[in-house]
C-alpha cells in the first residue's frame, strides 16, 4: 500500500506539470491520437520532468499490483487527485476551499478504509480468453481515441479521459497476468496489451489535457482505471478482503473515489495572468 500511494504521489505531481505543458505544445491534427502532439510537448522540460514521475510510479505502481489487490491500487492511484489539489495550492498557488480541503481528508479517509480491509492479491492467473480480451479492449482504446478526437471540445475532453483510463486500467490488470520478464512472455496477449494500453493511455491523456476542460479529462481517466479493473480483479483474477470485511472495503473504494472526483478540477492548469502595461 505504499508503493501504491507513493506512486499517486508521483502521478499526481506530473499531472501537475504535464496539463501547463500540454497546453503550451502547439495545436495537433484534431485527432485523439496524434503522436506528433507528444513530440511537441516533449520540448517543454515540465512535461519531461512529469514523464520521470511517471516513469517512477509506474515502477511503484508495478511493485503495488503484485502484492495487493487491483481496487486497492486503483484507488490510490485516483487519490493522485488530492495530491494534486495539494501540489497545485502549493506550486502554482490555487486556494482550496474548506470543501475541497474536506475531499483531501475524504480520500485519506477512504484510503485507510481499503488499508485495513484489503486481503491479498488473488491467486488467479486469467485465462487466455481474459488475456486476448484485455489486448482487444487496448486496440478499441485507440480506435475510440481516434474517432473522439474530433469531438466538440467538452464531450471530447471526457471521452478522451475516460479512454485514456481505460488504456492505464488494461496496464493495471495486465501486470497481473505476466509471470516474469523472459522470452516465454514474449507469446503472453498480456505483455502487448499492456504496452498498447500503456501508449494509448499516454497519446490520448495528453490530446485530452492540450484541448477542452481537463477537469471532464481527468474525472474520465479516474473512472476509467478504477472501476473497470477492480471488477476484473475481483471477478476474474480471486481478488478479496479480510473475513467480514467486505462492506469496509466497498465503503473505503467508493468513499476515496468520490473524495476524487470532487478534486477533479485540480488537473486544469491556471489561466496565464494578464500582462499589465
Amino acid at each position: 500500500m505504499i508503493c501504491a500511494l507513493g506512486a499517486a504521489v508521483c502521478f499526481g505531481t506530473a499531472s501537475v506539470l504535464q496539463a501547463v505543458a500540454a497546453r503550451a505544445a502547439e495545436p495537433g491534427t484534431g485527432s485523439g491520437v496524434d503522436p506528433a502532439l507528444m513530440l511537441r510537448a516533449l520540448r517543454q522540460w515540465r512535461y519531461l520532468v512529469g514523464l520521470g514521475l511517471d516513469g517512477a510510479g509506474f515502477v511503484l505502481q508495478i511493485i503495488a499490483l503484485r502484492h495487493i489487490p487491483i481496487y486497492a491500487v486503483g484507488a490510490a492511484l485516483a487519490a493522485s487527485l488530492a495530491v494534486t489539489a495539494v501540489v497545485a495550492s502549493r506550486l502554482l498557488r490555487v486556494r482550496l476551499s474548506r470543501m475541497e480541503w474536506g475531499a483531501v481528508w475524504v480520500v485519506c479517509t477512504g484510503l485507510l478504509m481499503l488499508g485495513l480491509a484489503s486481503g491479498e492479491e488473488g491467486s488467479g492467473e486469467g485465462s487466455l480468453a481474459l488475456k486476448l480480451g484485455l489486448l482487444g479492449v487496448a486496440v478499441m482504446v485507440l480506435l475510440v481515441g481516434a474517432a473522439a478526437g474530433r469531438l466538440p471540445d467538452g464531450p471530447r475532453a471526457l471521452v478522451l479521459g475516460l479512454a485514456s483510463g481505460t488504456g492505464f486500467g488494461v496496464v493495471e490488470v495486465s501486470v497481473r497476468l505476466i509471470d516474469t520478464v523472459s522470452l516465454r512472455e514474449l507469446a503472453n496477449p498480456a505483455l502487448y496489451a499492456l504496452l498498447l494500453g500503456g501508449a494509448a493511455g499516454f497519446l490520448l491523456l495528453t490530446s485530452a489535457l492540450q484541448r477542452g476542460s481537463v477537469t471532464a479529462a481527468t474525472a474520465g481517466l479516474v473512472l476509467g482505471e478504477t472501476i473497470g479493473p477492480a471488477v476484473v480483479g475481483v471477478v476474474w483474477l480471486g481478488d478479496r478482503t479480510r473475513e467480514g470485511l467486505t462492506w469496509l472495503a466497498v465503503a473505503g473504494f467508493a468513499v476515496a473515489l468520490a473524495g476524487a472526483l470532487a478534486l477533479a478540477r485540480f488537473g486544469e492548469p491556471p489561466e496565464p495572468e494578464p500582462v499589465t502595461p
